[in-house]
C-alpha cells in the first residue's frame, strides 16, 4: 500500500508541477494577479506531493520491502538501517526522485522566502522551476519508476553495492544534488528575466544568495566525493580527472563565474547578457552532468550503468531546457544592454578576467571529458584522456587566475589605479615568492607544485591584506582598527574566509605532489621503511561485520624508535554481492596522513600499500572554510533582506 501511494503522489506532483508550470506564467503574460499569486501555493503543493513519495519510498527500504524491485536490487535484511535510508538515493531510480525532490524543495523556497520580489517576477521564477520538475518527474514516473512490483517477492534483497556503503557517501549525494539542482533557481531567475525582457540591479541582488546558496552545497559536495574517494577506494589520492568530477567540476567553475559577475549587475548594472547566459551554462552543465552519468556512455566507479534508453530521455529532456533557453536568450538579449561603464583596471574589470580564466578552465575540462566520447563516436577510436592532460593544460590557467584573486578586492569601483593596490601586496607578493622558493630549494617541489604553494601564500596573505586594508590597520590607533573591524559587514568576512580557504585547498592539493608512497610484502613481524617511518605488520586476522566477513591487518607505526600509532586496514568480503573491498586507515596530525591498505596475501605475508601524504588535511579543511564563508556571506543581511527598488524604466521589452 505504501509503494502506490508513493506512486500516486509522484502522479499528483506531476499534475501540479503541469498547473505550477502554465498558470503563473500565463498570469504573468496577461497581468492577472490571481493566476500570479497561484504560484506559490502550488510550489508548496508539488513538494509536499514529493516529500510523500520519497517518504514511501525511504519506507519501503527501512521496513525491507522487497516486492518493491527497486529495494530488492539495492537492499538487504542484513544491512545497518543508515545504508537502508541512502540506499533510497544511491541507485538510479532513486536518485532521480531524490533529483525531483531537491527541484521541488527550490520552488517552495522561492514561495517562502521570495516575498520581496515583485509579483510577475515571482510568479515566473515558479513557473519555470515548475516546468523543470515536471520533466524529471515525467522521467521518474516513465522511464524510471521507483515504486515496480515484484511478484512474486524474494525472501531477501541484493544488497547495496559495497562502495556506497560508507558515512561519507551517505552525506554526499544529498549535498552535491543540493548543489547541483540549486543552480535551477538562478536559471529560473535568468529565464524569467528573458520573459520579462528587463535585467537591473535589484534582479543581481536577488540572484546573488541563490546563486551562494547552491555554490557552497556543490562545494561541499565535491568535497565529500573526494574525500570519499581518498579514503574508500584506496588508491591514495583525491582527485583523479575522473570523468564524472569531471561532471561535478564544471558547474562549480561557471558557478563560481555566476557569483562574481552577479556581483557586477548589482554594483553596476553590467554584464547583464552574460551573467544571464552563465544562469543558463551553469545548471546546463548540471543537467549534462545528470545524463553522463545515467545514460551508460561514461565508465565511472560514480556511473550508474543502466539502459541507454533512459539517456535518450534524459538527453531529449536536456535538448528541451537547454536548446529553449538558448533559443530565448537568442532572441531577447539584445534588448538588455547594459547600462554600467567601468574601466579595464578596477574591480569590474577583475571580476571580468576571473570570469575569462574560470570559463576558460571550464572549457578545457569539458574538452578532455567529452572529447573520447565524440571521438569514439565519430571516428571509432578508443582514446583515454587522463591527468597528465589536465594537469598540463589547467594549472598553467589557474596560476594568473590565483594571482589576479587578491588584486581584485584592493581594486575601486568603476576605476582605480593599479599601483596603490600593488603597494598594499608588496609584502605578500615577497612572502609568496620566498616560499615558491623555499618549496622549489628545499622540498624539491616541481615548479608547478612550487608556484602553487607561492600561490597559497599569495592568495591567503591578500586575503587579509584586504581586511588590512579595510579597517587601516597600522594606520589607525589600534581600538579605532578594532571599531572599524566590528562594522565589516558578513558578505567582507565571508570573502576573506572563501578566498582563504582556496589558498589551504590548493597548499594540500601542491603538497600531495611531495607524499611518498611504497607496495611492498611484508610478513608478521618485519617492518617497511616508508617516508621516513618504520611500518611493523604485527598479525592478520579475521573480523565479523554485520553483512560482510574482513580481514584485518595490524600496523604499528613508528618513528626512530619512537611508537606513532596503529592501524588496522580491512579487506572486506560481501557474500550476498559477492564483492571485495578494501578499507583504507589513515592517521592525521592535519599536517600530514599515515594512509596503509591491506592487498592480497601471499606465501604468508600481506601485500601493503602505504602512503605518507603531507598536508593532505589541508584539501578538505580548505573545501570547509570556503563553504563556511558563503555561509557567513548568505547570513548578511543586505543579502537576506530586501533588493534596491526598481526605477521605472520606459524601455522595458513587453513580455
Amino acid at each position: 500500500m505504501i509503494p502506490e501511494l508513493g506512486h500516486f503522489a509522484l502522479a499528483l506532483a506531476v499534475a501540479l508541477g503541469l498547473a505550477q508550470a502554465i498558470l503563473p506564467l500565463w498570469g504573468a503574460y496577461r497581468r492577472d494577479a490571481r493566476l500570479m499569486e497561484a504560484a506559490p501555493a502550488l510550489a508548496v503543493g508539488q513538494f509536499v506531493a514529493m516529500a510523500i513519495s520519497f517518504g514511501a519510498l525511504a519506507w519501503s527500504a527501512v521496513v525491507s520491502d522487497f516486492s518493491v524491485l527497486n529495494i530488492a536490487e539495492n537492499s538487504n535484511s542484513m544491512e545497518p538501517l543508515i545504508y537502508k535510508i541512502t540506499g533510497t538515493w544511491g541507485n538510479h531510480e532513486g536518485s532521480i526522485l531524490f533529483w525531483c525532490l531537491i527541484l521541488t524543495v527550490c520552488g517552495a523556497a522561492v514561495a517562502a522566502f521570495g516575498g520581496n520580489l515583485p509579483s510577475s517576477l515571482r510568479a515566473r521564477v515558479i513557473g519555470v522551476l515548475g516546468a523543470a520538475g515536471v520533466g524529471f518527474q515525467l522521467f521518474a514516473l516513465l522511464e524510471s519508476d521507483p515504486f515496480v512490483r515484484l511478484s512474486p517477492a524474494p525472501l531477501d534483497g541484493r544488497d547495496m553495492n559495497p562502495l556506497l556503503q560508507d558515512p561519507g557517501l551517505a552525506m554526499h549525494p544529498p549535498i552535491l544534488y543540493t548543489g547541483y539542482v540549486g543552480f535551477a533557481v538562478p536559471f529560473a531567475f535568468a529565464v524569467a528575466a528573458l520573459l520579462e525582457g528587463r535585467i537591473d540591479a535589484a534582479w543581481g541582488r536577488w540572484v546573488r544568495p541563490w546563486t551562494l546558496a547552491a555554490w557552497c552545497f556543490l562545494t561541499g559536495g565535491i568535497a565529500l566525493g573526494s574525500w570519499w574517494a581518498y579514503y574508500e577506494l584506496g588508491w591514495g589520492g583525491f582527485w583523479f580527472w575522473d570523468p564524472v568530477e569531471n561532471a561535478s567540476l564544471l558547474p562549480w567553475l561557471t558557478g563560481t563565474a555566476l557569483l562574481h559577475s552577479a556581483l557586477v549587475v548589482e554594483k553596476r548594472e553590467a554584464l547583464k547578457v552574460w551573467t544571464v547566459l552563465l544562469a543558463i551554462g551553469t545548471f546546463s552543465l548540471s543537467l549534462s552532468g545528470t545524463f553522463l552519468v545515467r545514460s551508460g556512455i561514461l565508465n565511472s566507479v560514480h556511473a550508474f550503468a543502466n539502459d541507454p534508453a533512459r539517456g535518450v530521455f534524459i538527453l531529449a529532456l536536456l535538448g528541451l531546457v537547454i536548446g529553449g533557453s538558448l533559443l530565448l536568450f537568442a532572441l531577447r538579449a539584445p534588448a538588455l544592454a547594459a547600462t554600467g561603464i567601468f574601466a579595464p583596471v578596477s574591480r569590474e574589470g577583475a571580476l571580468v578576467l576571473n570570469n575569462i580564466l574560470l570559463c576558460s578552465i571550464a572549457a578545457v575540462v569539458l574538452t578532455g571529458t567529452t572529447y573520447p566520447l565524440f571521438a569514439d563516436l565519430l571516428l571509432g577510436e578508443k582514446l583515454s584522456v587522463g591527468a597528465p592532460f589536465f594537469n598540463a593544460t589547467v594549472f598553467p590557467l589557474a596560476i594568473p587566475l590565483f594571482a589576479a584573486m587578491s588584486f581584485g578586492p584592493m581594486l575601486a569601483w568603476k576605476r582605480a589605479a593599479l599601483a596603490p593596490a600593488l603597494m598594499k601586496l608588496w609584502w605578500a607578493a615577497l612572502v609568496a615568492a620566498a616560499v615558491g622558493l623555499l618549496a622549489a630549494g628545499v622540498l624539491r617541489a616541481a615548479l608547478l607544485p612550487a608556484l602553487a604553494l607561492a600561490a597559497s601564500a599569495w592568495l591567503i596573505l591578500g586575503a587579509f591584506a584586504d581586511i588590512a586594508a579595510r579597517i587601516a590597520l597600522f594606520r589607525l590607533p589600534l581600538p579605532a582598527s578594532l571599531r572599524r573591524l566590528t562594522g565589516l559587514s558578513r558578505s567582507s568576512f565571508g570573502t576573506t574566509l572563501a578566498h582563504a580557504g582556496l589558498s589551504i585547498t590548493i597548499a594540500g592539493i601542491a603538497a600531495m605532489s611531495l607524499a611518498q608512497s611504497a607496495i611492498v610484502l611484508v610478513h608478521p613481524g618485519e617492518v617497511a621503511h616508508v617516508g621516513g617511518y618504520d611500518w611493523q605488520l604485527v598479525d592478520l586476522h579475521d573480523r565479523a561485520g554485520p553483512n560482510y566477513a574482513a580481514r584485518v591487518a595490524t600496523i604499528r607505526i613508528s618513528r626512530a624508535g619512537h611508537p606513532v600509532t596503529v592501524l588496522a586496514p580491512e579487506r572486506r568480503s560481501f557474500p550476498v554481492q559477492q564483492i571485495n573491498t578494501t578499507e583504507a586507515k589513515i592517521s592525521t596530525n592535519l599536517l600530514r596522513d599515515l594512509y596503509a591498505v591491506l592487498g592480497e596475501e601471499r606465501d604468508g605475508g600481506a601485500v601493503l600499500r602505504l602512503h605518507v601524504n603531507p598536508l593532505a588535511p589541508w584539501i578538505w579543511l580548505g573545501a570547509l572554510v570556503m563553504a563556511c564563508g558563503g555561509l557567513i556571506s548568505l547570513a548578511d543581511r543586505r543579502l537576506r533582506v530586501g533588493a534596491p527598488s526598481r526605477r521605472r524604466a520606459g524601455s522595458a521589452v513587453p513580455a
